[in-house]
């Protein structure tokens, strides 16, 4: 079988999105311009936290949830949405989440080279949340 590597899409995705680094970012959200959303699973938000003040859209949900045409569409995701910037732990899925919403017609999306773990690295505050 002849596939697309995880990679490759990555790769693709990566040369028709913008990527922010890190310190980009941290200075975007004290200066209260952006919008981050986290696209990694639940259980890991659970077992790490996340972003002070960012939103969850889990990666496997974005388009559905982001789509008024969807019967998962929830406005409230993107109520007062300022420019999004999507990390997940690294960067990958973030990569393919932000291509996607690019594809769909967004234009003012991003997301975090080095995800997660770089945005702990910059001083983001981190907040724990709870399993409900």
């Amino acid at each position: 079988m002849n596939i697309k590597s995880s990679q490759k899409l990555v790769e693709e995705a990566l040369k028709s999105i913008e990527t922010l680094d890190s310190i980009q970012v941290k200075k975007l959200v004290e200066n209260n311009e952006i919008t981050l959303i986290d696209v990694r699973d639940i259980r890991e938000i659970w077992k790490e936290g996340t972003i002070e003040n960012s939103k969850h859209i889990p990666r496997g949900m974005i388009e559905f949830w982001l789509d008024p045409e969807s019967t998962y569409y929830k406005s409230k995701s993107i109520k007062n949405l300022k420019k999004m910037v999507l990390f997940c732990a690294l960067g990958l899925r973030s990569a393919l989440a932000t291509k996607s919403l690019v594809d769909m017609g967004f234009k003012n999306v991003a997301h975090v080279e080095g995800g997660f773990d770089a945005l702990k690295k910059s001083g983001l505050k981190v907040t724990i949340k709870q399993k409900k």
